[in-house]
């Protein structure tokens, strides 16, 4: 029976041209290149210039993922932008997105679900594509997290970097089989709970100030492992797949210890993993579409390949995708 799939017609990324290695931060907080890298696997980080909005990164990374589609601007009467760092209270970062792209019908909206983000905008995307309300869609996830770090805080101001990634998505008609191109699953979770494992400590509405980002490490690696494994079992059993099947990892960049547990649960094996927290550092809702871009580049995502994401963030807010390129 024929059904309608939300197909992966692009992809694209932008990061800041300032890096800022281990060594440079280590001028900055009280920490080593050695420390960073053995408790995180991070190496370095894109950092935005003062006038680098994250609007801008947004423009660029969906800019490349519509050349690469294919389609014209005028074509999307959709646009999400995933992002926990706006470039106002309002409007919607997406909104400014839309404007620069050309792109002047339908909806354009932002959704806050911090390193979820990502996951959830695909959700969302999916959804409203399936039932037919929309067409083409741009999905993007754009962070200038190094606005809201502690720059004091060795624990949190180490791990974070910015950046943007997008997909264009495209409606299809597919045979409905689990060999159909496009998105196959999408699971989003939340638990208000553990809130204060991992917020920012300011907002408009509270404290008439941005804030900062404020971290319970020990206990956010302890939660990460158990619900992005339970949420990716919960992916598998839906659609029928097993581990072994998964053609590629997409993983939520937070950290390589977390990366690693999760990928010795799974039975994964690193050949199948995409890694680029060594050379961006937690991107937040950018970290998976910029992973995509990174193996679209690399050659090492191939059209008919089973595709797995998954991120959790602060809230808790967690999530998968399963898709075929």
């Amino acid at each position: 029976m024929a059904v309608i799939r939300t197909v992966i017609r692009g992809v694209g990324a932008s990061l800041p041209k300032r890096i800022m290695t281990n060594q440079e931060m280590s001028s900055i907080v009280d920490t080593t290149d050695e420390w960073i890298a053995e408790r995180t696997g991070i190496r370095q980080r894109h950092i935005a210039s003062d006038n680098e909005l994250t609007s801008d990164l947004g423009i660029a990374a969906a800019r490349q993922a519509l050349v690469r589609s294919g389609i014209d601007p005028v074509e999307i009467d959709l646009v999400i932008c995933a992002t926990a760092t706006p470039d106002r209270t309002f409007p919607a970062t997406a909104v400014k997105i839309q404007h620069g792209l050309g792109v002047t019908k339908g909806a354009a909206f932002d959704i806050q679900a911090v390193c979820s983000g990502f996951v959830y905008a695909m959700a969302t995307a999916d959804n409203f594509l399936k039932t037919g309300q929309f067409k083409r869609a741009i999905v993007i996830g754009a962070e200038t997290f190094s606005r809201i770090l502690d720059w004091t805080d060795r624990g949190t101001c180490v791990l974070f970097g910015d950046g943007a990634g997008a997909v264009v998505l495209e409606a299809q008609p597919q045979h409905g089989t689990r060999e159909d191109r496009g998105i196959l699953s999408t699971i989003i979770r939340s638990d208000g709970r553990y809130e204060d494992l991992l917020y920012v400590d300011g907002g408009p509405g509270s404290t008439k100030t941005t804030g900062h980002l404020r971290m319970n490490g020990r206990e956010v690696f302890r939660h990460a492992v158990q619900k992005i494994h339970g949420v990716i079992e919960e992916t598998l059993i839906q659609t029928g797949y097993t581990a072994d099947e998964i053609d590629l990892f997409v993983p939520h960049q937070a950290n390589k210890r977390i990366l690693d547990g999760i990928a010795r649960k799974l039975g994964v094996g690193p050949e199948k993993i995409v890694v680029t927290l060594e050379k961006h550092g937690n991107t937040s809702a950018a970290s998976i579409p910029l992973a995509l871009n990174e193996a679209f580049e690399s050659h090492r995502i191939k059209e008919g390949n089973l595709v797995l994401m998954e991120a959790m963030g602060g809230g808790f807010t967690w999530g998968a995708v399963l898709v075929r390129w």
